[in-house]
């Protein structure tokens, strides 16, 4: 059996990389005592996935894992055993249990819900104001960087919603495996449009990941 857990990430550990998540949730999972399943092969490891990193330095609300067990878990005793075992910034929230034939979670997201606190809320409030102009454009170009070279970009289609309120700006990002927008490349389009130079800290939290149910409607990843 395989069981989908929706964890979080809290903002004490933001700073901490997708590699070093990974290393604490399999601690957990072995300090848990679950019956977790293991590969074949001369090196074994935990049979776990994840449905989409998030980048170094955001905070993650509702992050989703895919493990595979080698006994029947309920979801219930999943939840509250990882629970003690993990830290306090790293708490499951909810789990279910889904059978072999169950899609890649990685396959199947396709955006995903953002809040971009702006930290300066002067600051915040403009590039809020600036969204109706930004958004107005026929394109709006954005630099996305590859291991190579810098590549110029039109994001204005992977900007599925976007709202500005108070000192945060919420919006609904394509996130596939062929293309994605950054939320830092979506801050640097609304400082151009507002006219902002320099650096804005921001702190980026992923509220939640979206795939698309059998209508093609997006809906939260974890019930689909």
């Amino acid at each position: 059996m395989r069981i989908l857990a929706v964890f979080e990430k809290g903002e004490r550990i933001r700073h901490i990389g997708h590699l070093d998540i990974q290393r604490s949730v399999q601690r957990g999972l072995r300090r848990s005592g679950l019956p977790v399943a293991y590969s074949q092969g001369f090196n074994p490891h935990i049979l776990i996935t994840f449905a989409q990193a998030l980048s170094t330095g955001a905070c993650g609300k509702r992050e989703i894992m895919d493990v595979t067990m080698a006994e029947e878990v309920s979801a219930e005793e999943f939840v509250a055993r990882m629970n003690r075992a993990m830290p306090p910034e790293m708490q499951v929230r909810e789990a279910r249990a889904v059978d072999a034939k169950h899609p890649s979670l990685m396959g199947m997201v396709r955006a995903a819900d953002y809040d971009l606190t702006i930290r300066d809320a002067e600051i915040g409030a403009r590039l809020a104001e600036a969204i109706p102009a930004m958004m107005a454009k026929e394109t709006i170009p954005a630099l996305r960087k590859t291991k190579t070279k810098l590549t110029e970009v039109d994001i204005k289609p992977l900007i599925l919603s976007i709202r500005g309120e108070a000192n945060h700006v919420f919006a609904t990002l394509v996130l596939t495996e062929r293309e994605s927008c950054k939320p830092q490349m979506l801050l640097e389009a609304l400082k151009q449009a507002a006219g902002i130079e320099g650096e804005v800290r921001m702190l980026v939290t992923r509220e939640r990941l979206l795939g698309e149910d059998a209508s093609g409607v997006l809906a939260p990843l974890e019930t689909l």
